[in-house]
């Protein structure tokens, strides 16, 4: 039961729980187990399992004879009342048909339920379960690979049923997993539980170290509380399942880990173990251990849920039954485009072809009346010039070759007005102009070459730079923890120092307070004391007065005497030593009344110092405790102030942490996004590429026949043409 001051109750050790136990007539009253029988040791002990805050203990009812195990706590926890009513709750809402496997286990919490001494105290009655624990199992059957593997589906069915309800168990590990008989998991241990009736409340615990994130804090209690923990126990079972001799090889007997410990995750660069599993030639083995390096040091609400392990361990079988179908890949999809990119990349628009009707003409066709002209022409034009060549006419050879120039010039003006050769000409520059306009397919496909593996290279390094951000990030988050501590162990050092020299303060401060008490005492008798009404031996009503002269009136007023040597009488005197320290010389007063004076005064001493008081009252005490009491209640406010500060430097660093990853997971998610876009850019210009490899096939092909037909269109062919008609 929790203290109802909200303090921190006392609770008994586990030997006390286990005397109380002996007599368990006396110590329950609960019906089930008054009187229960305890499982013994061999000194006829009751037999505890004993862990951080708790001691366990195996009875068996007298009345029904059914075995539990019984929970005696060791240590305080807040609100533990509470705690198992919601977890209770919680666990009593679920189906059992619609889980994998019977894993819970049914308790109950029984507050003022034991007796030690004069206290009672709670205790948790558990249903027993025959089982072992995971390591004890896998002590026994690691080398089934196939029983391994099918345990390792059925804890990954486990923690998607604690998933599916917003369950987190908070200390997944070997000895909180039992195996049934019929191989199937068991979950014990629920103290550190989760369940969504307890959020915004504290975690109870950290979990066992070797399966613990080193990012776990004590502020993380959630959903998210078992992620860690569950990949490490998952990689564990699936490393062994596929290579059983690693369990000899990382696993240690009685070692508390299956095959990584906290050393592991905290060092990795350094860790052999994980080591081994990164380079491990299987291809799942290795894939888990990488995850699990990489989730070590990330905050526990950013690692991913054990389920996104499992379709990566289901690939295989989706690829081997995906390759039975026909293959696509050779099928051209709509709009032209392969099969395996239909849907990945739109589809082209055919590009236009040449059409037959553009066809350069092969040939001339029917004469013109300007072909005839042409063509009765230039015999005439050609006698003439014969003529005038051969006739000895006085002309230039230049002359005699004008007819022939006539002639040619109307011949070519007559055959650029033939309808085949504008033909023939528009055919060629239209079919030059699209070659040109498509360009060179081959420095087409250079050029996409080149794009690709630029993005190659980019994606690469930007799969490699993500990571090694991320690490840095979580380096520098660890640096900042690691000053906020060394800053609390200093400043809390220096503050328990202080508390520490408290008591030692208040000793001192006492025994002054009670030696100033005595010798104010001893002041006050002596101050009682004086000279005229009870003078020393030889001291008269004449000295005495001479001594209230000098300031001497009572034995307070002087402390002794000093000799003093009188020169002009040869003889030895004295003076009195006055309480101020200074000394007077009395007249009448020598030394052998000085010395009376002063015995007179230590007798009286002896007598105050023999009825001084020897201790300080109550209330003298109480104000030197009141003041040490509030320093040291100042000092523990510091000691607060220090571990608050100390939480919100973590907390400002957290918030850091997960800003800056945020930021940097956006900062991948487009850059991943944009190379996507490239490589359906890319895609895009394949498609492109080949259909206008084959147009600018095409249209080479075209323009050749073009250049072809063109030359039949020739001058000769023309001149032909005119006489022959073809």
């Amino acid at each position: 039961m929790n203290s109802p001051t909200g303090r921190q109750r006392q609770f008994p050790s586990g030997a006390a729980y286990a005397e109380a136990l002996q007599h368990t007539q006396l110590c329950f009253d609960h019906p089930e187990l008054k009187g229960a029988r305890p499982e013994l040791t061999n000194l006829g002990l009751p037999r505890a399992i004993s862990g951080a805050f708790a001691s366990v203990f195996s009875l068996t009812s007298a009345t029904s004879g059914q075995r539990y195990a019984v929970k005696c706590f060791t240590r305080y926890v807040p609100d533990q009342e509470l705690r198992y009513q919601a977890i209770s709750s919680q666990l009593a809402r679920l189906n059992s048909a619609e889980l994998s496997q019977p894993w819970n286990l049914g308790f109950e919490y029984l507050p003022d339920a034991i007796g030690v001494g004069q206290e009672r105290y709670p205790v948790l009655k558990m249903e027993w379960i025959e089982a072992v624990t995971l390591s004890s199992w896998l002590d026994d059957n690691h080398a089934d690979q196939f029983a391994v593997g099918r345990l390792a589906d059925r804890f990954e069915a486990l923690i998607r049923d604690l998933s599916d309800h917003e369950i987190a168990h908070g200390d997944l590990q070997h000895g909180n997993l039992l195996v049934a008989s019929d191989d199937t998991l068991r979950l014990v241990d629920y103290d550190g539980m989760f369940v969504p009736a307890l959020a915004g409340l504290g975690g109870t615990e950290r979990g066992h170290r070797n399966y613990q994130s080193p990012m776990r804090g004590n502020d993380d209690f959630g959903v998210e509380l078992d992620r860690f923990s569950a990949w490490v126990i998952f990689m564990s079972l699936k490393a062994i399942a596929t290579d059983p001799a690693l369990w000899h090889r990382l696993h240690e007997p009685s070692g508390e880990f299956l095959l990584l410990t906290e050393d592991d995750f905290k060092s990795p660069g350094g860790s052999t173990g994980l080591q081994t599993l990164l380079t491990h030639p299987d291809g799942t083995v290795s894939g888990l251990a990488d995850q699990v390096r990489s989730l070590a040091f990330q905050p526990l609400d950013f690692l991913p849920p054990l389920a996104h392990a499992i379709p990566k361990q289901r690939k295989t079988t989706t690829t081997t039954t995906s390759a039975s179908a026909p293959s696509t890949t050779a099928a051209p999809g709509a709009g032209g485009l392969p099969g395996w990119m239909t849907g990945h990349v739109p589809p082209q628009v055919a590009p236009p072809s040449v059409s037959p009707a553009a066809t350069s003409p092969d040939g001339f066709r029917t004469r013109t009346p300007l072909d005839v002209v042409t063509a009765v022409l230039w015999p005439l034009l050609l006698a003439v010039a014969v003529l005038m060549a051969v006739g000895g006419l006085p002309i230039p050879l230049i002359g005699a070759a004008a007819p022939v120039i006539l002639a040619a010039a109307i011949t070519g003006y007559a055959w650029s007005r033939r309808v085949e050769t504008a033909q023939s000409r528009a055919v060629l520059a239209r079919l030059t102009d699209e070659v040109d306009r498509l360009g060179d397919p081959a420095k087409a496909a250079e050029r996409l070459r080149k794009d690709k593996a630029k993005l190659d290279a980019a994606e690469t390094k930007r799969a490699t730079a993500y990571p090694q951000a991320q690490d840095k990030l979580t380096a520098q988050y660890h640096a900042e923890l690691k000053e906020a501590e060394k800053r609390k162990i200093r400043k809390s050092r220096d503050i328990d120092k202080k508390i520490d020299g408290l008591s030692e303060e208040l000793r001192k401060s006492l025994a002054k307070a009670l030696v100033d008490k005595q010798a104010a005492y001893i002041r006050d008798q002596l101050s009682r004391r004086l000279i005229a009404q009870s003078p020393p031996h030889g001291i008269g009503s004449t000295l005495a007065a001479r001594l209230a002269t000098a300031g001497i009136r009572t034995a307070a007023d002087f402390t002794g005497y000093r000799p003093v040597q009188n020169s002009s009488y040869n003889s030895t005197g004295a003076v009195l030593v006055l309480s101020n320290g200074r000394v007077t010389n009395v007249q009448g007063i020598g030394e052998a009344k000085a010395i009376a004076l002063d015995r007179w005064r230590q007798g009286l001493v002896a007598s105050a110092v023999a009825r001084q008081p020897t201790a300080l009252g109550a209330a003298e005490r109480q104000q030197f405790e009141q003041d040490i009491t509030r320093r040291r209640a100042r000092f523990a406010d510091q000691r607060k102030g220090v571990e608050s500060e100390t939480d919100f430097l973590r907390e400002q660093a957290r918030k850091h942490l997960a800003v800056e990853l945020e930021r940097l997971a956006q900062e991948n998610t487009l850059a991943g996004d944009r190379a996507r876009q490239q490589r359906q850019e890319f895609g895009r210009r394949t498609v492109a590429l080949q259909q206008n490899s084959v147009l600018h096939g095409t249209l080479s092909a075209s323009l050749e026949a073009a250049n072809l037909q063109h030359r039949r269109l020739a001058w000769g062919y023309y001149l032909r043409f005119l006489y022959t008609g073809r």
